[in-house]
């Protein structure tokens, strides 16, 4: 998991709608829905501080979170969120509902590890990410904090790809009709040779003289 669970505490909402919506946001508290696993949909409102730090505070879409409903625990994982565009304060959130066998789909960050073992780096060479996330199917209770790419022994002109790299049971790329690049080791500007200018070409002799008239 990609940090530890955790709970929010939360009321039922009994109406939806953006006057419902607005209304609960002037009460200091963030609209929110939970759906999924075969059950119909529950429009909560939830503290507005709670919701706050955990969206940036990381993480926030990777990891499974209880929410107490009046009492009542549903295991969820947030899916989306919005956030004011302005302010950057969250107004509204969804939450997948998490059963027994859920499986869902989650962006997973990327992290390089041992780049002052990579030859190519040493070299000059510049680690150039194709990729920052890489979208993964997996078990909800088995969702990884990040997937690691080892640059051990990668030269200039190396493509890492999805196949290499390790990855816990049971978690898929996406992905799947082709093996992806994640990154690459490119040669920085300063390695590549100057061009030489190309020479002008020759001035074109002027014409002869023409042959002085006879008389």
């Amino acid at each position: 998991m990609s940090h530890e669970a955790y709970e929010l505490k939360a009321e039922a909402r009994e109406q939806v709608g953006k006057g419902s919506a607005r209304a609960v946001r002037r009460n200091g508290k963030v609209p929110a829905v939970i759906y999924g696993d075969k059950q119909p949909p529950l429009a909560i409102a939830l503290n507005y501080k709670d919701v706050f730090y955990k969206i940036h505070g990381g993480g926030f879409l990777t990891t499974i979170a209880t929410i107490d409903v009046d009492g009542k625990k549903i295991q969820v994982l947030p899916k989306d969120f919005q956030l004011d565009p302005v302010k950057d304060f969250p107004v509204h959130v969804d939450f997948l509902r998490i059963g027994k066998d859920t499986e869902v789909n989650v962006d997973v960050p990327v992290h390089f590890i041992n780049e002052e073992k990579s030859p190519g780096i040493k070299r000059g060479g510049v680690l150039n990410i194709v990729r920052h996330e890489v979208e993964f199917h997996c078990p909800a209770n088995a969702i990884p904090e990040f997937i690691t790419v080892d640059l051990t022994g990668t030269e200039i002109g190396d493509s890492i790809h999805i196949s290499a790299v390790a990855l816990p049971a049971g978690v898929k790329p996406v992905i799947s009709d082709r093996d992806f690049t994640i990154a690459t080791i490119a040669g920085s500007a300063a390695m590549k040779p100057e061009t030489e200018e190309p020479t002008e070409a020759a001035e074109p002799e002027a014409a002869a003289a023409p042959a002085a008239e006879e008389k």
